[in-house]
């Protein structure tokens, strides 16, 4: 069945002309819309103005994806990574570079968090603690003995 839609695509209520504000129709291209806006922090205000509609209008119909802001961007980084492998699955040359790139650019964010990290101060320990540390690493003539070769 062909849904009538006005000049923006959006579809017409079917109380279109007839006295009173038309429905408002959640659509799914709206929810998707909603989905992004709220994973690049817009404001509900902002999105019910993108919409054209009001904000309590966009609390009613979209209550689902609004609850959804805190997931929004990591879902939307998440489609993004798969479509891109998809693509690069598929042999597309350009979305493998563009996949490798960002792989390679999480690595050196792992890596650059490791070499940050400072090293901790070694607590002073006591006595026994000491004696107990210096027993495991004993070297020269009492030092035990290495493990043997494996053969290959």
């Amino acid at each position: 069945m062909l849904e009538n839609r006005d000049l923006l695509g959006d579809p017409i209520p079917e109380n279109h002309g007839k006295r009173g504000r038309p429905a408002h129709i959640p659509t799914e291209e709206n929810r998707n819309k909603i989905r992004l806006l709220l994973a690049l922090d817009w404001k509900d205000r902002q999105i019910a103005q993108a919409l054209r509609i009001t904000a309590t209008t966009m609390r009613k119909h979209y209550f689902v994806e609004l609850r959804q802001r805190d997931e929004a961007l990591p879902a939307l980084k998440a489609s993004r990574l798969f479509g891109l492998w998809k693509a690069a699955i598929g042999g597309n040359v350009g979305a493998m570079k563009e996949l490798g790139k960002i792989i390679d650019a999480h690595d050196l964010k792992a890596l650059a968090a490791d070499v940050r990290e400072p090293a901790k101060p070694k607590r002073k320990l006591g006595k026994k603690e000491q004696q107990i540390e210096d027993a495991g690493s004993v070297t020269g003539k009492f030092a035990p003995p290495p493990a043997p070769m494996r053969m290959q």
